[in-house]
């Protein structure tokens, strides 16, 4: 067991350390590319369009680190911010309709959490049910309108810096909240028996572990960090509208995988996680610096996703291995191509812009 753990760790440490080496190539290539890239105060105003999916990547760490996943957060977050803002359009103080809203997403994690705990239905087909269902109660609360003129106070979440600096006021919501969630999985029981439960479940539960009553804690806690994303989400686009983070569920799975939590369950790392949304973060902001469009962001994230869940998967078959082996053969031609594919696309894409006038 001890063996175990030690090389889940040492291969941890390995791919921390390849996400550190893409993290400076990235940031490199982008300083070459924009001259605005490395400017301090760009830096810290980027990471705003990424701390919501931050916030929404802590639980979803968890989840996947016990086998399971959760394609409703985004959902979740568009119900919670639609509640809020129809809410404060009716007349509500915005704490009230935030409170309010809080609580009908802890419902929400709830409901997917007795339906794939109790009822042992599958993560993937719940969640994917309840991702259309939310979306379409946010959209009967909003219709086509959009809820705007939020009080200054609460457009600080999104909008506010600290003190006389350019560092933005979620930035710090999202360290602290990355602080607490990294260590309750690395340093408690309850962390210790997400990993038990992603490794074997059965096992897990004839050792004793709760697991059904873990698994709707997580996806109770993953939906009120959603409803906490969507709050700051709205707070930063000033208004809300039904369709506020549509898709951002696919990056948050994209980030968590990348980060080396296996798709699988029992192995991750928080550290590994937040060192993949600095990649993806800067990865965006380099590509929005020379503007490239959404559709082809979403290309180069899709393809990170393949390689984040292939290579992983490619890599323990070669260790045990030990050595080429013909099985290995078009596995391993995969994952080149792949990331061929991905460099030629990123820098193609990149130059097709460039050469714009």
């Amino acid at each position: 067991m001890a063996r175990g753990i030690g090389a889940l760790r040492r291969r941890a440490v390995r791919w921390e350390g390849l996400l550190i080496l893409l993290i400076l190539v990235v940031a490199g290539l982008n300083s070459r590319l924009s001259p605005y890239f490395l400017d301090g105060t760009n830096l810290l105003r980027s990471t705003s369009d990424f701390l919501e999916l931050g916030i929404m990547m802590l639980p979803m760490v968890f989840i996947i680190v016990t086998g399971n996943i959760d394609l409703s957060i985004a959902s979740t977050l568009g119900l919670s911010a639609s509640l809020m803002g129809w809410l404060f359009m009716a007349g509500w103080n915005i704490w009230l309709a935030a409170a309010l809203a809080l609580l009908v997403s802890g419902g929400a994690g709830l409901l997917n959490g007795v339906l794939i705990a109790r009822m042992r239905l599958p993560a993937l087909a719940v969640t994917l049910g309840t991702l259309s269902f939310y979306r379409g109660l946010a959209y009967v609360l909003l219709g086509d309108q959009a809820a705007r003129g939020y009080p200054d106070a609460f457009a600080y979440l999104g909008q506010g810096t600290l003190g006389q600096t350019q560092v933005p006021f979620a930035l710090l919501v999202f360290v602290v909240l990355a602080l607490i969630f990294g260590l309750v999985l690395h340093k408690t029981t309850f962390g210790r028996y997400l990993y038990a439960i992603g490794n074997n479940e059965a096992a897990a539960r004839y050792a004793g572990v709760p697991v059904a009553r873990i698994k709707i804690t997580l996806y109770v806690l993953s939906a009120v960090m959603a409803a906490l994303a969507g709050f700051i989400l709205a707070a930063r686009y000033g208004s809300t509208r039904p369709d506020i983070g549509t898709g951002l569920e696919l990056t948050v799975i994209t980030i968590t995988v990348l980060g080396g939590v296996s798709i699988f369950g029992g192995s991750g790392t928080m550290v590994g996680a937040v060192l993949a949304l600095i990649l993806v973060g800067i990865l965006r902001f380099g590509m929005g610096l020379v503007n490239l469009q959404g559709p082809v962001q979403d290309t180069v994230i899709g393809l990170l996703l393949i390689l984040s869940i292939l290579l992983p998967w490619l890599g323990s078959r070669l260790a045990a291995r030990l050595e080429w082996r013909r099985a290995a053969l078009w596995p391993t031609a995969g994952a080149v191509l792949v990331a061929l594919l991905f460099g030629l696309f990123f820098f193609w894409s990149r130059g097709l812009i460039l050469a714009r006038p």
